[in-house]
């Protein structure tokens, strides 16, 4: 039997055992691809701080569109808190979905806050002309049934985008990959059955949508353009990616298969 007459190298080996397993722990979100810029840490106290903000603004948002508290408060109408629940909940997804199915992509960045400028230039020039509006011509939010078809094309946009990610999980990247992995399948059953992008389906519709919600001329004008720029190019470098990965494959699925996205084809 023998003793240990070092207790100080016991003290240094229990430490590095803790690093290791801090280092493995499954809370931490370190892509294998897809580096997160660093803009925002990409640590669990910063995710689960998001998460807990979302969380509130998503709240906040819904109450305010089940109850319309406009009586009160002119500019909080369920217009307002249903495009902000929208929002919240938008963000919120898109790191879940990405966490529950495609976890080696995972970082803070997939909550898509670090969107770019143009993204939250197009969402505040849309708050700015709902509050000018509202406020010098209200009768022109005064259409129900224009809203209640954006809340319609919103959760089906959502729903859309969400069962597109989940259904190709780790085949789907928040970026366009230019180089094929072992891994990486060609996806055409499901929602890609029907939509050859339903990823960027849903988000155009989601977001056009947002703009019926708000009864928005302009800003549902600048989203449909800009959206539209958007997709046609960032389609055209995928699928020349694709075309390289999969060849006749991916040509016989793009024949078969359209985006469903106006203009884009």
């Amino acid at each position: 039997m023998t003793t240990n007459t070092h207790p100080e190298l016991d003290s240094v080996e229990q430490k590095i055992r803790q690093r290791v397993n801090i280092s493995a722990n499954p809370l931490e979100t370190n892509p294998v691809i897809n580096q997160p810029s660093g803009n925002i840490p990409n640590t669990p106290l910063a995710s689960s701080t998001i998460a807990f903000l979302l969380g509130g603004v998503f709240v906040f948002g819904l109450y305010t569109a089940l109850c319309d508290i406009s009586a009160s408060a002119w500019l909080l109408t369920y217009q307002l808190g249903a495009f902000i629940s929208a929002w919240a909940f938008f963000h919120w997804a898109e790191f879940a979905v990405t966490a529950g199915w495609n976890f080696e992509k995972c970082s803070v960045d997939s909550y898509l806050l670090d969107n770019g400028s143009m993204y939250h230039i197009a969402n505040g020039t849309a708050l700015a002309e709902y509050v000018i509006t509202r406020y010098f011509i209200p009768s022109s939010k005064s259409w129900p049934y224009v809203s209640q078809f954006g809340i319609v094309l919103v959760i089906l946009g959502q729903w859309l985008r969400s069962t597109a990610m989940i259904h190709a999980s780790t085949n789907f990247s928040h970026t366009v990959a230019f180089q094929k992995r072992d891994t990486h399948r060609l996806v055409t059953d499901g929602v890609y059955g029907w939509f050859r992008h339903p990823s960027y389906a849903g988000f155009y519709y989601w977001a056009i949508g947002t703009q019926l919600v708000l009864q928005n001329p302009l800003t549902f004008l600048l989203f449909s353009i800009l959206l539209w720029r958007f997709f046609y190019y960032r389609t055209r470098a995928e699928e020349n990616a694709l075309m390289r990965f999969f060849g006749d494959e991916y040509k016989a699925y793009r024949q078969r298969v359209g985006t469903k996205i106006p203009f884009v084809p």
